[in-house]
């Protein structure tokens, strides 16, 4: 319906395609930026962002873990570059391998992280489709990122691209360190090939029901977004597109801290409550039992899910299909796209102009001034 049609709902029916173009220019940079020696010496892995490119880190660090048995860590551009302790920093063979990642390469702290990183001896990857960019020239190298041009909204394809970028390079990781056959390493590889038409197949029921879900939710004045493991960046994604389009409150959570903190909110019949929860995950029981529990406090809910009820007892609650890859490492490839379809929905129903137009009091944003004009301190 043309009441729904935004950009960024465009930026959403548009990743089907955009899959499978990054796939084919995205896959053999990652076999290439790093060398077999250089892959080698990696004893330990950081991966930083801020923002959208932050939810992608957190979206593949247990991807990371899993195909290459590398320790690994999400830390914050901010910690990296101001806090993180410097004996942890360059040590036996430039390690951590810090992999930073930032489309633009501009924000300050992103730069700031990195020139740190550097200084204290660290091999630095930037994953930007800014090779000029303080990010790109504080690198050893770069995975050069190159997403076709697209009308502007809250980041939704340039965060299919961070996480495809990251999900590959971790598969490429895994395999020169032999941690699976070349063969197994090409079926990783074509999971996430495939997730494009998966997703094309899913798309006109997941708009008709995230439509619908706006229509009930757009007065809402707060959002909860719960996930843990894999689901947690979706979830913490969703809020950060529900403030960008929106311009509401929202918050996220994982699914154990729920019950300790979230589920104590008043009004929580105006609360709607998104759940990541796919059906492989090992939190997957404790997904269910707060679904169960959000319904007692008569919550509006969501659950974003590869599966459907019977994975849930049955509980109440609008199901929303997402694609299920063969392997779950690779579910974050898409399963964000339902919360930038509810957040697109709502900000063109209650005639929101995403990121406040960076006009009035919202003015010192425009054009990113507020993250890119930092103060940089190494």
């Amino acid at each position: 319906m043309k009441k729904y049609d935004n950009p960024m709902s465009r930026q959403v029916e548009s990743l089907p395609e955009l899959i499978e173009q990054q796939y084919d220019d995205l896959e053999p940079k990652t076999r290439k930026v790093l060398s077999f020696q250089e892959i080698y010496n990696i004893q330990r892995i950081v991966l930083t962002g801020c923002g959208d490119s932050l939810a992608a880190a957190m979206a593949t660090k247990h991807a990371f873990e899993m195909l290459t048995g590398i320790p690994t860590e999400v830390v914050t551009a901010i910690e990296l570059g101001r806090f993180y302790c410097e004996r942890h920093l360059g040590v036996d063979c430039r390690n951590p391998l810090v992999i930073a990642v930032s489309n633009s390469g501009t924000g300050a702290r992103v730069s700031e992280a990195v020139q740190r990183a550097g200084k204290l001896g660290c091999f630095v990857l930037g994953v930007t489709g800014n090779e000029a960019s303080p990010l790109g020239i504080h690198s050893d190298k770069i995975l050069k990122l190159d997403i076709p041009a697209f009308e502007s909204a809250p980041g939704t394809r340039s965060y299919l691209v961070s996480v495809m970028s990251l999900l590959l390079l971790a598969i490429r990781f895994g395999e020169v360190r032999h941690q699976y056959t070349m063969d197994q390493a090409m079926d990783y590889r074509m999971d996430i090939q495939r997730q494009g038409e998966l997703l094309r197949t899913l798309l006109p029921e997941m708009k008709t029901v995230c439509q619908a879900v706006a229509e009930e939710w757009q007065g809402f004045p707060c959002y909860d977004f719960v996930g843990s493991g894999f689901d947690y960046a979706a979830a913490w994604f969703g809020q950060a597109k529900i403030l960008e389009a929106a311009g509401k409150f929202a918050m996220h959570i994982n699914t154990e801290e729920w019950f300790h903190l979230n589920f104590f909110a008043r009004n929580a019949r105006e609360m709607g409550t998104v759940v990541v929860a796919n059906t492989t995950s090992p939190g997957h029981s404790r997904a269910r039992e707060m679904v169960k529990y959000a319904n007692v406090l008569h919550r509006p809910l969501v659950v974003i899910t590869d599966g459907g009820p019977e994975d849930f007892g049955g509980e109440k609650a609008v199901y929303i299909k997402v694609p299920k890859p063969e392997y779950p490492i690779t579910m974050p490839l898409t399963q964000f796209a339902p919360v930038c379809l509810i957040a697109a929905y709502i900000a063109e129903l209650i005639g929101e102009e995403y990121g406040r137009g960076c006009e009035g009091d919202w003015s010192f944003s425009k054009n990113g001034a507020g993250v890119t004009e930092s103060e940089i301190i190494v």
